[in-house]
């Protein structure tokens, strides 16, 4: 760092002098000799911090004063594939699609993997084999630097993802370790014999059992087991090698460098191996990200952090930060709980099992907030917990078991119209593919259409009235149904999540510009609750949110309601997931703070009659506010 500036290796030094105690005490956790570890990182942001350009400066400093920039109501996300998305194809593409998204209010945008994947089979781009190469179907690095400098002037920061379990196969450090090079060997999970494959298989539940059973692959170059937690061309990596870690601080700085502000730690929960444990959610895992955060600080403290953890509601807050490691791990989480528990409530028509596990989570940090939404690129998997389901009179199993067969279309009054994945015979577990659209009804079927609209409203309005980052999924806004060609095009054939990834044409926006179209409905009613959203400062993420009446019994069990308090007022948010009338009494409102209950959605004032009942339509969703 000698040929900068003084001022500028001050700033560096400071870093240093704040974010050195969470970096050593992250390493720590993890590796012997922490110290020399630690330095090794240093040196890594340093070169970082040194190569950062002057607007990307401008941008830490900037994020540096509005420490609670991603927590800001105003905060709207959008996630897609960037060549499903853009008409041609490219990340170039991407900025003829901007108008779109900035109708829509988006402020946050996922672009799904776009690192060089292995040719072939990729399991979605989740198969890197160059984290410092694009695809090139999309384009070039310096067309994604200059992607993120037209997003940032637009108000839009870019995220992208980090794959942190696992290399592809065809990686140079994999083809290295396959070469018979000892130090690239010790990268990953190598053994000589089924010895401890088979100690560990009994306590590692299977991620893809239909294409993909064990965790384990013999690999006929190593001539040995490497473990692969998800497919066999995916190599999980070794972090207990510290060099691991090293490598992983370089792309971390090299990323933000391009302009990158969010990085989606993909599958973050499998990395720390730990025998007789299913090999998720261990504590080092969070020790892992609180180095990597502390390197991040130092060199691009503009750049964030989001773990793809999709555990347990039990799990999950640890992600966010708890005890010591509050504030110094990932910024933010999805929040796969809130989901789950939208897609439970309309099946049902109930809310008793939400309002238990909702009103039960752990609060988040204040510096960190979850990503909320109603879909994304992957399929649902029912995460009910058992407690939750036995403390209001059903089983987890045969919960999970009604919800499958729900969105599967083949329950009895089954409006959706979703594609079962991933069928587990030894477990019963059954997955669902599907867009919002078909799930909600609105499908080629359209077995509720008018209804469909509703639950599509009102599902995404439960996501933005929640707080945090609300993230819409690629086509969800138009209400587009499942592709019926997802299976078309090669790659694909086994794997019916490309039903609910649709390619996203002019005619698309063009009906997303009529409102008389069921495209521009959907597409009106989201960007309305963007714009209501905006103006809300109760709808900051660090409000603290309460879920009303959970064992008091003065909610009706058709409604949801949930309370947030911040310094400029209430909010409650009140949601009937049902197709009929809910009444719900008027001091309820009162009792929360709202002396004049005006619902901001819809701009009404929220008034009883003389029995003191306000009475809510089906599938009403009210953001009631103090008029």
């Amino acid at each position: 760092m000698a040929h900068l500036g003084r001022r500028r290796r001050q700033t560096f030094a400071l870093r240093l002098e704040r974010w050195w105690p969470d970096l050593l005490a992250g390493v720590a956790a993890v590796h012997d000799d922490a110290e020399a570890v630690a330095v090794r990182l240093v040196q890594s942001a340093a070169r970082g911090y040194a190569e950062r350009d002057r607007d990307l400066r401008d941008l830490d400093d900037r994020r540096l004063l509005r420490p609670d920039w991603v927590q800001q109501p105003g905060m709207v996300g959008y996630a897609c594939y960037a060549d499903r998305f853009a008409p041609d194809g490219t990340l170039r593409g991407i900025e003829q699609r901007l108008d779109h998204l900035q109708a829509l209010g988006v402020t946050y945008l996922h672009l799904m993997p776009l690192l060089q994947p292995r040719e072939g089979d990729n399991d979605g781009g989740y198969a890197v084999a160059d984290y410092r190469a694009v695809r090139a179907d999309l384009g070039t690095v310096d067309d994604l630097r200059e992607l993120a400098a037209t997003l940032r002037g637009r108000g839009i920061s870019l995220v992208v993802d980090l794959v942190l379990n696992h290399v592809a196969r065809e990686h140079a450090w994999a083809a290295a370790a396959r070469a018979g090079d000892p130090t690239y060997r010790g990268y990953f999970h190598v053994f000589a014999d089924r010895e401890l494959p088979d100690q560990y298989e009994r306590t590692l539940p299977d991620v893809f059992p239909d294409f993909a059973p064990g965790s384990f692959t013999h690999d006929p170059d190593l001539d040995a087991w490497v473990w692969t937690t998800f497919n066999a061309f995916q190599w999980d990596l070794n972090w207990a090698n510290p060099a691991v870690l090293a490598e992983f601080a370089d792309i971390v700085v090299d990323l933000a460098n391009l302009g990158v502000e969010v990085l989606r730690l993909d599958a973050i929960a499998f990395l720390w191996k730990r025998l007789g444990t299913d090999c998720q959610n261990q504590p080092e895992v969070h020790a892992i990200t609180q180095a990597l955060r502390a390197v991040a600080r130092m060199a691009a403290p503009a750049l964030l952090f989001k773990a793809e953890a999709i555990v347990g509601p039990r799990d999950l807050t640890p992600y966010l930060g708890v005890g010591e490691r509050t504030g110094r791990v990932s910024d933010l989480a999805y929040h796969n709980s809130l989901m789950v528990q939208v897609w439970s409530m309309l099946a049902a028509g109930e809310t008793r099992l939400a309002r238990r596990a909702l009103g039960h989570l752990p609060a988040t940090p204040p510096s960190g907030t979850w990503i909320t939404y109603v879909r994304c690129h992957d399929d649902i998997g029912w995460a009910i917990d058992d407690a939750d389901a036995g403390a209001v009179g059903v089983t987890g199993p045969g919960h999970r078991h009604f919800l499958a067969d729900w969105y599967a279309g083949v329950h009895p009054g089954s409006w959706a119209e979703g594609l079962v994945f991933q069928h587990n015979p030894a477990t019963g577990d059954r997955r669902i593919s599907g867009t919002s659209a078909s799930l909600a009804g609105l499908g080629a079927g359209r077995r509720d259409p008018e209804g469909a609209f509703a639950r599509v409203f009102l599902a995404h309005a439960v996501a933005f009235g929640w707080g945090g980052v609300p993230v819409v999924w690629s086509g969800d806004e138009l209400g587009l149904p499942n592709d019926p060609d997802w299976a078309a095009e090669p790659g694909h054939e086994d794997d019916n999540r490309w039903a609910h990834r649709p390619r996203v044409t002019d005619a698309d926006l063009a009906a997303g510009r009529d409102p008389g179209s069921d495209a521009g409905r959907v597409l009106g009613g989201l960007a309305h609750l963007a714009r209501v959203r905006a103006a809300l400062p109760q709808l900051h993420a660090s409000a603290p949110v309460e879920v009303l009446d959970v064992d008091g019994g003065r909610v009706d069990d058709g409604l949801l309601a949930v309370v947030r308090r911040h310094p400029s007022g209430v909010l409650v948010g009140v949601y009937n997931v049902t197709p009929e009338p809910r009444p719900l009494p008027l001091s309820v409102l009162h009792d929360a703070g709202l002396t004049t209950p005006l619902d901001a959605i819809g701009g009404h004032l929220v008034t009883a009659g003389a029995d003191g009942v306000v009475w809510l339509p089906p599938y009403a969703a009210w953001w009631v506010v103090d008029a």
